[in-house]
């Protein structure tokens, strides 16, 4: 059998594989009353010099690989060899009293901090729900309130302008705009459905296209070519309707974790302000203070005539700071809590069909 330690968990968090107590973690019992005895040897996958290594570690450590190797697996026996070293290396560590080092204890104090920390993250969740109102709440206000308009268009792309001008000038007689757009369109894919873009939001054209379709009345082509990045667009706004929002459940699993967060928030400042807070240090780097070049020495065998105090004293004067150091800007006070980042809002609008124009003339379609 390989006795080598699985490499991906003997550093960092890896070697903290189990958090309850008992007889094969010794390492946290030493600095208490000795804990004999917790694990029987009937729920025990090894022992180690009299100490047993139960199956909750063995389960544990399984549960570490999983999440470190992104679902990877070691065999049984690789997994309790890890748990075999891990125990000798703890015993080892204890005979020569490390865990009574400073650097351990100041480790072992982080440690309980991180823990207490998240400890308290999740007592908070599970204290604090988000109720089914709040989210139907935050729907209303932050999806529905911020659902757009979709329009219905289509489109012809030339090259020039003139090109444009001819076109609407055809339409103005009566011309038929799908039957156009098949012939002189350039955008290969809606030259072959008479230049229909289906439906879109204004933010997936670009925004000389879209505009000009806002402003449009149904039914309505525009009156002069329109340019983008693309080409010239003479374009035909067939319909409009309020976009229709995605259905609640559809973005409650979204909006459940910003909502808890936006508690755990507000929760943070509240204590922030309670809390009687010194920072004791400075947050902004001073820049350096710069000195002005010292006068170079006089020059004794320069003849008077050719002296020139003007010029010296403007260079003096050029030389010296041109303005006075500044104080370093008041900082804002370090966020202290372990809040986590804020969650991008969900979004407001369903998928769209695509009715992207052809690769060969890309400019009016959806971004």
């Amino acid at each position: 059998m390989n006795k080598t330690i699985i490499p991906l968990l003997v550093a960092g968090a890896g070697l903290i594989a189990g958090c309850e107590p008992q007889s094969g973690d010794t390492g946290a019992a030493s600095s208490a009353a000795p804990i004999e005895n917790i694990v029987k040897k009937e729920d025990a996958v090894a022992s180690v010099n009299g100490k047993y290594i139960s199956k909750a570690q063995l389960e544990n450590l399984e549960k570490e690989i999983a999440a470190r190797a992104h679902g990877a697996s070691f065999p049984k026996e690789k997994l309790v060899e890890e748990l075999i070293q891990r125990e000798l290396l703890v015993q080892d560590a204890l005979q020569k009293q490390l865990d009574k080092s400073p650097e351990y204890l100041a480790q072992l104090e982080d440690a309980k901090k991180s823990i207490l920390t998240q400890t308290e993250l999740k007592n908070f969740f599970k204290t604090n729900p988000v109720t089914d109102a709040e989210v139907k709440a935050e729907y209303d206000s932050k999806v529905v309130a911020e659902t757009g308009t979709e329009y219905k268009a289509r489109h012809i792309l030339v090259k020039t302008e003139d090109e444009a001008k001819k076109i609407i000038a055809e339409l103005d007689k009566g011309g038929d705009f799908a039957k156009l757009a098949n012939k002189y369109s350039i955008d290969a894919k809606e030259s072959q459905n008479g230049g229909d873009l289906g439906w879109f939001v204004s933010d997936q054209m670009v925004k000389p296209f879209s505009d000009a379709v806002a402003k449009l009345e149904k039914g309505k082509y525009t009156s002069a070519p329109v340019q983008t990045q693309f080409g010239w667009h003479v374009i035909l706004r067939e319909d409009s309707r309020a976009q229709t929002p995605p259905p609640l459940e559809a973005v409650k699993e979204q909006l459940t974790p910003y909502l808890q967060r936006q508690k755990f928030q507000k929760m943070i400042e509240t204590m922030r302000q309670q809390a009687k807070v010194e920072i004791l240090v400075p947050l902004t780097e001073e820049k350096p203070k710069t000195e002005a070049p010292a006068a170079p020495p006089a020059a004794t065998a320069e003849p008077a005539a050719e002296q020139k105090p003007a010029t010296e004293g403007a260079a003096a004067k050029e030389a010296a700071p041109a303005t006075a150091e500044k104080a370093p800007a008041e900082a804002a006070p370090a966020h202290a809590e372990p809040a986590p980042a804020e969650a991008a809002k969900p979004a407001a609008e369903p998928a769209k069909e695509e009715t992207k124009p052809a690769e060969s003339a890309p400019a009016p379609e959806k971004k």
